[in-house]
């Protein structure tokens, strides 16, 4: 009788146990985390740099009679012999290309800042020998002309500045032989092209000589105020200049007056189109 007594109480035990596991809550694995994500997430390649845009010519206004100008921003030369990147900037920035002065003269060819062997020749002061402009800058950018300690730079150079930054289609040279004739210059600014021009600071009328490169033994036409100014409209007596000297300026100027002083320069210019 005892052990069937244990015996019923040992069910009932057993019995209670399992309603209490039924009853309890079901336990469930926790989900995995997430690998987290990569600090950097390239999605996709960037695109590839979209092909340079054909540069923009000004848009031209011409009026009844003849006259044609477009815009050309105008900035004054912020070194004392820096009138050619003053140029520069301006008929780049009438296409679009914007850059500044220091900008501009970082892309150019460093200096020769030799000094010159000075002398005479019927009676004026003359450089003999001195740096070769058609190469880079000759004489310090920040010196005096007329002393001089400081002259410029012709248009090889800048031409291929020009060319590499934007402007592909330029087009420079000198010598009316060569086609760089005032009708030339005056059918380009017509068409919208910014022009820029060598010609004489302030338009004097100084002695123009030649001096011998230190190097190469050639002779370079000069006069010791050699300045370049950018040409933005034509009308049948005058052109339109855009002057860094002083201020930076623009005004009308007589075609005979430009082509006196042009011609200081061998018709010295480039186009910009």
């Amino acid at each position: 009788m005892r052990t069937a007594i244990l015996f019923l109480l040992t069910i009932l035990v057993l019995v209670a146990g399992a309603v209490a596991v039924f009853a309890s809550p079901k336990f469930t694995l926790a989900a995995a985390r997430p690998t987290p994500s990569p600090l950097f997430v390239v999605e996709n390649p960037p695109p590839p740099t979209p092909s340079p845009t054909p540069t923009p010519t000004p848009t031209p206004v011409a009026t009844p009679d003849a006259t044609v100008t477009f815009n050309v921003p105008v900035y004054k030369q912020l070194r004392n012999l820096d009138c050619e990147t003053a140029a520069l900037q301006m008929a780049l920035g009438a296409l679009g290309h914007n850059y500044t002065q220091n900008q501009l003269i970082a892309m150019q060819p460093q200096p020769d800042t030799r000094s010159p062997v000075m002398g005479t020749v019927n009676g004026h002061k003359a450089v003999l020998q001195w740096g070769n402009p058609y190469k880079n800058f000759v004489g310090n950018i920040d010196g005096a002309d007329l002393i001089p300690t400081g002259y410029g730079i012709y248009y090889p150079p800048l031409l291929s500045l020009v060319q590499t930054h934007g402007v592909p289609n330029a087009e420079a040279g000198e010598g009316a032989g060569n086609g760089w004739t005032p009708a030339r210059i005056y059918a380009e600014l017509a068409a919208g092209h910014p022009v820029m021009a060598w010609t004489e600071t302030g338009w004097a009328r100084p002695y123009v000589g030649y001096w011998t490169t230190f190097d190469e033994k050639i002779k370079i036409r000069y006069s010791l105020i050699e300045h370049v100014v950018t040409l933005s409209g034509v009308s049948p007596t005058q052109v339109r200049v855009n002057d860094p000297w002083h201020s930076g300026s623009q005004y009308w100027f007589s075609k005979a007056a430009f082509e006196a002083s042009w011609a200081d320069f061998n018709n010295m210019a480039i186009v910009l189109k």
